[in-house]
């Protein structure tokens, strides 16, 4: 027998035993091992004890609380005969505490006086409930809406800038702007800057005049003052209230009489003088 064959036969028969074999390692014994391995491990971690399944990972979230908007308009309204809670405090509809009843004999008692619930505070434990006839529901709504109308609405604050060296046209239409925002009922901003080339003058000072300008009356919500080290004066203006248009009248009133009284003086003098 050739060498060759020899070696061919003996390459054979090592490969043969070293498969069969678990502690050889050749190639195709370490695809066999890892092929094995990959089929084993997903059944063993499915099917053990201490593994955790995506089913019990998985939980079903709690609902969120829906937080309340000061903002949001109240209402009051009958819940009906479906009370959500079991007990539940009750106050008559001439509004006597009658304490903590069950469900069932609060709808009793709807049934025979012929009255509504209406939810007072769902935040108590347990929460309140009033007893209420159709007009005192209709009234409650009535009061609410006249005190929702009577809330003032928010006061919006607009904001102007300009030089200390602005031309007369100009200052003319910003203040014409100015004037066209306190009609609408806002608040305005004025700011007055001093610029590099200009003189250096008291800026406050000069705010105040041009705020005297104006052809309408105004009031202050703070008055010009000096603001960035000197560098600029700052005002906030607001539309005048009653107290200040009614006293503006006043003065108006009053400025005639005395010309009168000093024209009427004037004369008498001057026919006492003639005699």
């Amino acid at each position: 027998m050739s060498a060759g064959c020899v070696r061919w036969l003996l390459s054979h028969t090592v490969r043969a035993v070293c498969v069969g074999s678990p502690g050889c390692w050749t190639p195709a014994s370490r695809f066999l091992k890892c092929s094995k391995r990959s089929n084993i491990i997903p059944g063993t971690l499915r099917w053990s004890p201490f593994s955790t399944s995506v089913d019990d990972t998985e939980q079903t979230p709690e609902p969120k609380k829906k937080k309340k908007d000061p903002r949001a308009q109240a209402t009051i309204g009958s819940v009906g005969r479906k009370i959500p809670q079991r007990l539940i405090q009750v106050i008559s509809e001439t509004g006597e505490d009658l304490g903590t009843m069950h469900r069932a004999n609060v709808i009793r008692i709807m049934d025979e006086q012929g009255l509504k619930l209406v939810l007072l505070n769902e935040d108590k434990d347990p929460p309140v409930y009033q007893l209420m006839s159709g007009k005192q529901i209709h009234e409650e709504q009535l009061k609410l809406r006249d005190k929702q109308k009577a809330k003032p609405a928010p006061v919006q604050v607009k904001e102007l800038a300009f030089s200390s060296g602005i031309a007369s046209h100009d200052l003319t239409t910003k203040l014409k702007q100015v004037e066209s925002w306190l009609e609408k009922k806002h608040h305005v901003r004025i700011t007055l800057r001093s610029g590099r080339a200009e003189p250096r003058v008291d800026l406050d000072t000069t705010l105040e005049q041009m705020v005297q300008q104006m052809e309408v009356m105004v009031g202050f919500v703070s008055k010009p003052k000096v603001i960035r080290e000197g560098k600029a004066a700052m005002c906030v203006l607001r539309p005048p209230s009653a107290k200040e248009l009614s006293q503006k009248g006043k003065n108006k009133t009053a400025e005639p009489q005395s010309d009168n009284s000093a024209q009427s003086n004037t004369h008498t003098t001057s026919g006492s003088v003639q005699q």
